[in-house]
């Protein structure tokens, strides 16, 4: 069982529904549904201190339109998830790679260029 996450700004125990991460190339502060896991460049944010977030001068806010959900995942979200595993464990295995065949002696280095798998 998971522990609620609570709102990373100063003093707040409101918990947290909503993630704000940085674009810090584009000076943009992105306020989205409450990610998964909690990342360390980013912060969990209660609603109320989500909705209010301003930026600096010179950069934009975007958010996410609608209401913000608690941390519970709903049955749609689950369904989704179980459905991206299922496609995982349907895509063709990797075959392992084959054993490096020695042409006389000498050392064998630790690096080697592959064939491309698609172009053989």
């Amino acid at each position: 069982m998971s522990s609620v996450r609570v709102c990373s700004r100063t003093g707040c125990l409101l918990p947290a529904v909503a993630t704000l991460t940085y674009a810090y190339s584009d000076s943009t502060a992105v306020v989205g549904p409450l990610a998964t896991a909690s990342e360390p460049h980013s912060y969990d944010l209660c609603e109320e201190h989500a909705v209010r977030l301003t930026a600096p001068k010179g950069w934009e806010v975007v958010r996410h339109e609608g209401e913000f959900s608690s941390q519970e995942p709903s049955t749609d979200e689950l369904t989704a998830l179980a459905e991206a595993v299922r496609e995982a464990g349907r895509s063709e295995p990797v075959p392992p790679p084959q054993p490096e065949q020695r042409t006389g002696g000498g050392r064998r280095g630790h690096l080697r260029v592959l064939p491309d798998p698609v172009n053989r």
